[in-house]
């Protein structure tokens, strides 16, 4: 008989599985209410699982990426970036034998708060709020105070610490929330690149030949090196890359910003996007009557302009546009 099968519950298990590093589910710091705990699914397995049943996830797959409304099938979205920062953060966390429940919980929450239209619409939120916007702490907002009806989703500390701190100055309390900020860069430098060339504007030999070299010459080889330099280099359960990966991948990031994140005609639509967020935002902070009674019910607990972002944020790229042409796009005169 197994060591396994003689263990009495899924935390057994963990424990007799996981690295000496590894975040248990027993020792959770808890939930914000608690509940009732489940015999077959540990605590961040059920954090993952209300994380994609949430109306916010499925929001997902209409926001921007990078390329705004792109018309090609095979470019990304918020969703599929999601998932790939998710598959990501599993392999880092399951070759480290740290808690794969943790990070796949953290990585599918950590952009629920992300704006239509990319960080263009992240930027201007931020520029028009007087408290500040920034889409990793929207993310903790929408899992802690907006989901369910305004009752949350009420993760445990932990999940909701990795969401919080993927991006940002501040640095998840578990190795588990740290894969995510590495997960998260790997992913998007990665997949940008691959709609950027199918898009015309990049070609992979654009990218310096001394970053291909040490990185690799093809999608694929280069989440090799940077996954598997991640795994060597974090086997103390500190996450970290070694220092001539980590340099090539900050050189690599500074290049897309030039090359694509700045490019004109990658980034032509983002300033109507910016303009059409900006007139929502002026029209439903002048009409708090108008939101929809969900974020109407949030106006005697928070500033106005909070209220605003949260349902700006929320929408969907198709849903902002939809809005912006009924608010203020003059409809054509039919005759019945």
């Amino acid at each position: 008989m197994s060591e396994y099968s003689k263990a009495e519950s899924v935390f057994d298990i963990e424990s007799l599985r996981l690295s000496k590093y590894a975040t248990l589910s027993k020792n959770t710091k808890g939930r914000i209410y608690p509940i009732r705990e489940c015999d077959i699914r540990t605590p961040f397995s059920r954090d993952r699982d209300r994380i994609t049943h949430s109306k916010a996830f499925r929001r997902l797959m209409h926001k921007t990426q990078v390329f705004l409304s792109p018309e090609g099938d095979h470019y990304r979205t918020r969703l599929t970036h999601t998932f790939e920062v998710t598959q990501i953060a599993r392999v880092i966390a399951r070759a480290l034998n740290l808690n794969e429940d943790l990070a796949e919980a953290a990585a599918l929450g950590h952009d629920l708060g992300h704006t239509p239209f990319g960080h263009a619409g992240e930027r201007l939120l931020n520029s028009l709020y007087e408290g500040g916007f920034s889409h990793y702490e929207q993310s903790l907002r929408v899992v802690d105070t907006l989901e369910n009806g305004g009752m949350g989703l009420n993760l445990t500390y932990e999940v909701r610490d990795g969401i919080r701190n993927h991006a940002g100055i501040n640095r998840a309390v578990t190795p588990e929330g740290r894969i995510i900020r590495f997960a998260d860069r790997i992913a998007y430098i990665n997949h940008d690149i691959d709609d950027a060339v199918r898009a015309g504007i990049l070609k992979n030999d654009d990218i310096p030949r001394e970053l291909r070299n040490i990185l690799g010459d093809s999608h694929g080889k280069r989440i090799d090196t940077m996954v598997r330099d991640t795994i060597e280099n974090s086997k103390n359960g500190e996450i970290s890359m070694s220092s001539p990966i980590q340099t090539a991948t900050e050189r690599l990031r500074d290049f897309m910003f030039e090359a694509v994140y700045k490019n004109p005609v990658a980034k032509g639509e983002e300033e109507k996007a910016k303009t059409m967020l900006s007139f929502l935002y002026e029209y439903f902070y002048n009409n708090p009557g108008k939101l929809t009674e969900e974020y109407r019910a949030n106006l005697d607990k928070y500033p106005r302009g909070r209220v605003v972002c949260d349902y700006i944020s929320s929408m969907t790229d198709r849903y902002a546009v939809k809005m912006f042409n009924e608010l203020f796009i003059p409809k054509v005169w039919q005759r019945i």
